[in-house]
């Protein structure tokens, strides 16, 4: 067998082909507007018979623009970054740009890993969400010091100077509270996560603020911080259970720590809604599965995804010197269900 089979193609076959230039070919394959129509289908053509396949780390070192753009988020397996990052993928692919997703696990030291790698990969941006565990920013400051877009979305900072998306986490859980103190609710517990992120901070302000709204005390004994995961909604709620201490709801900032919650009061004889009102956050798929399904507050992904690939696209288009960044608050909605409504009217199913 030849080498020259083994060969890749390259913009200088095409041009020989073609009887044309390689700048020719470039253009044509880059949408120049000198470029004609017959001349771009000619070379698209061409390219296709040679199984052409751009170089995009030489094509960015000529042109400094990849086509790529990376993603990270803590996790993939989640229903609300999963749409997040299927929004902001269509968004990206009708403008003919690839993305790089990748996930920090909630770990920092992953996380700063990552944003290194997508640098020398020479993506035209990065779109990220913070994990939990972030409290040093510096390896997205470094981004911005290389002049390379980013947008936050979701768990963002106030210590870095950047365009943002995010929900109105204190208006959600405001009205998720306020629910629960109108279906009759004085000693609701909040399920919360220590670490002071953006999300966490702003729902317990929303669950505070709502129990002051309507006259209500702020209990210390009733915020309960952990990781927020299934396992620890259901460790929560039996240690509360365990010293004893009364409650009529729980509202929680996640949830998974909802479900786990939900476990433990049924396997300890307690009863949805009538002895224990139940309110989660994020509107993941199992929330309406379960019996009853659980009230929750819905994030808007898929309109979150749209919007930041638009806020992104937006930096993208302009010069570093014409960027200007913005944060963009969207309204989440309570989506109330069975779990908390205090005479829950279930039609029945035909026979």
């Amino acid at each position: 067998m030849s080498s020259n089979k083994k060969k890749k193609p390259t913009i200088l076959d095409i041009a020989e082909k073609l009887k044309i230039t390689p700048s020719t070919v470039s253009r044509a394959l880059n949408n120049h507007p000198r470029i004609s129509e017959e001349t771009r289908r000619q070379v698209i053509r061409v390219a296709n018979e040679l199984n052409y396949q751009p170089n995009n780390i030489a094509s960015a070192l000529r042109s400094g623009k990849s086509k790529l753009i990376g993603i990270v988020v803590p996790t993939v397996n989640r229903n609300f970054f999963s749409s997040v990052v299927r929004g902001i993928e269509e968004y990206a692919e009708a403008l003919n740009y690839n993305v790089i997703i990748s996930q920090s696990h909630e770990d920092h030291k992953k996380e700063v890993q990552t944003i290194k790698a997508l640098i020398s990969a020479r993506v035209d941006g990065i779109i990220a969400s913070l994990g939990k565990n972030t409290t040093d920013f510096s390896h997205f400051q470094m981004v911005i010091d290389k002049g390379i877009p980013l947008v936050l979305f979701d768990r963002v900072t106030d210590k870095l100077n950047v365009s943002k998306v995010v929900i109105d986490d204190h208006q959600g859980a405001f009205e998720a509270v306020s629910h629960l103190i109108d279906q009759g609710c004085t000693r609701i517990v909040h399920l919360t996560n220590p670490r002071k992120i953006n999300i966490y901070s702003e729902r317990l302000r929303g669950y505070t603020d709502a129990l002051r709204a309507n006259g209500l005390p702020v209990l210390p004994e009733l915020i309960v911080e952990s990781n927020m995961q299934l396992e620890d909604g259901r460790d929560s709620v039996k240690q509360l259970l365990e010293k004893g201490i009364a409650f009529d709801a729980i509202f929680s900032a996640s949830d998974y720590a909802i479900m786990g919650a939900m476990q433990i009061l049924d396997e300890k004889g307690l009863k949805v809604p009538n002895d224990i009102k139940l309110v989660g956050f994020g509107n993941e798929p199992f929330t309406s599965f379960t019996q009853p399904p659980i009230t929750t507050v819905d994030q808007k992904s898929i309109p979150m995804g749209q919007v930041t690939a638009e806020t992104f696209f937006d930096l993208l288009n302009k010069d570093a010197k014409q960027r200007y960044l913005k944060t963009t608050v969207l309204k989440p909605e309570l989506v109330i269900r069975g779990s908390s409504i205090s005479k829950a009217e279930v039609p029945l199913k035909p026979m």
